[in-house]
């Protein structure tokens, strides 16, 4: 008896039909935790884009304008002791001195929005963004911080962002996971940032690494298909008398629902990730070679097309926890890490409006904290992490565009207006998908958690 007349005949005493695992993903199932649910309220945006900017970009030296930074260059400043946090233990003398951005400001756009010539293609698409000038975080450590601006704890391990937002809404496409992270390497804290915590394990980012092979495996093993639906069908009629034998069991249903995206993963991702029907004018609006698989381009691309397909929460980021944004040494650093993002998040931004994908897209842009606009000695080259100030911006779904939103002092050191919180940021950005930050609960531990803890504020002033 060889292997196909095996499992034909396991599959009639199983009294299951070959076509069975195609029925099972088609339809939606009472326990499927990734069947689309509905929001809370009507919303302005179906999927998020989120842009991480990993090592923690300089808000003075990019979105936030601050005329008198360049004037008050190496004067004298009494940095208050908690910024004084950010440094070194041997190095927190009180006195510091200003250090001029290293790039100079324009006002961009029909709104006049300041913008460096750090980011020069963003800055094209100033009236579509809306800055926040004033975002603030707990902890000044990029492990702590990226897990605060990703997860909204800096202390404790949490479910992430995306998970919450997968577990909230579901997945349009049944066939491709509703959350994936698309980064070259692992950032600060590593794959906690996408990881799902005490959700059920489907809601879990899918890593997804740039160059040949995005997804490991995703090839099928079996030359037949036919053979390879029956086998995982036969596997699936296990699966769900094993789940009907035992009650109330989320994590076994999710751990099956996530072997059934596994397999319709291998006929739709290889199509997400195929850019050869992409046309040289595309490739050429992003700035990506025919033919290439890495670079922010090809995941800023890659991105469009997973919204295209219906996937849920998109993360781009664009690299990891070394040769990053960290610019300690020299604020010179940052130029061909903002070469890398600029381009291809301005045609990711122009691409989304001509393919009408920008109105139901909320696409962000964030860093875990900025960078302090002193430094230890006169004429320093870099600048160290800041998290009582920082900029992040918003574009697409119900966003304000060429608005800035919130403002700190004449130096960019402290927030003086409308502070927003990663907690804020947060819930904000679960209102604009529908969902209200307060009820997005789930039972752990005897308690009800959420992504904004007890805290959380949205943010209206940037919506339009």
């Amino acid at each position: 008896m060889n292997r196909r007349t095996a499992i034909r005949t396991l599959l009639g005493s199983s009294l299951v039909l070959p076509g069975i695992l195609s029925d099972l993903l088609a339809a939606p199932a009472a326990v499927d935790p990734l069947a689309p649910k509905p929001p809370h309220f009507a919303p302005k945006a179906k999927r998020v884009i989120f842009l991480h900017m990993s090592g923690g970009v300089s808000h003075v030296d990019s979105f936030d304008y601050k005329p008198r930074l360049f004037a008050d260059h190496n004067e004298p400043y009494q940095v208050p002791k908690k910024m004084l946090q950010a440094f070194a233990a041997n190095n927190r003398s009180e006195v510091k001195y200003f250090k001029r951005p290293d790039w100079e400001f324009k006002q961009r756009g029909q709104s006049g929005l300041w913008i460096s010539e750090l980011f020069p293609k963003i800055a094209e698409r100033a009236d579509d963004i809306c800055l926040i000038r004033s975002m603030y975080t707990d902890n000044s450590d990029h492990a702590q911080a990226t897990l605060g601006i990703h997860t909204g704890s800096v202390s404790f391990t949490r479910p992430s962002m995306g998970s919450w937002i997968s577990y909230g809404l579901g997945s349009e496409n049944a066939n491709l996971p509703g959350f994936m992270v698309i980064a070259p390497s692992l950032p600060y804290a590593g794959a906690q940032v996408w990881s799902n915590d005490f959700l059920p394990g489907c809601h879990a980012g899918t890593h997804v690494v740039p160059g040949p092979e995005p997804v490991p495996n995703i090839r099928r093993r079996l030359a037949d298909p036919e053979l390879q639906e029956m086998e995982l069908g036969l596997a699936a009629e296990f699966n769900r008398r094993h789940l009907a034998s035992r009650e109330a069991a989320p994590q076994l249903a999710a751990r099956i629902r996530a072997f059934e995206t596994a397999f319709g993963m291998q006929a739709a991702a290889p199509d997400a990730f195929d850019l050869s029907k992409e046309t040289d004018a595309t490739h050429e609006l992003y700035g990506l070679e025919r033919g290439s698989t890495k670079g922010f381009a090809w995941q800023c691309l890659i991105a469009r097309r997973l919204a295209e397909r219906g996937v849920r929460f998109i993360e781009l980021i664009d690299s990891g926890a070394s040769n990053n944004w960290d610019a300690h040494g020299d604020m010179k650093s940052h130029a061909p890490l903002a070469r890398n993002v600029d381009q291809p998040i301005a045609a990711l931004l122009t691409d989304l409006k001509q393919r009408g994908l920008f109105d139901d897209t909320l696409v962000v842009w964030a860093t875990e904290f900025g960078r302090t606009p002193f430094n230890t000695k006169k004429d320093a080259k870099g600048r160290e992490h800041h998290g009582q100030a920082f900029t992040c911006w918003l574009a697409g779904a119900g966003v304000r565009g060429g608005h800035a939103y919130g403002e700190t002092d004449d130096h960019g050191n402290a927030i003086v207006s409308d502070g927003v919180h990663i907690h804020d940021l947060h819930a904000t950005i679960l209102h604009l998908l529908g969902l209200d930050h307060t009820r997005l609960t789930y039972r752990h531990a005897g308690r009800d958690y959420r992504l904004t803890d007890v805290h959380g504020t949205v943010v209206s002033g940037v919506l339009a």
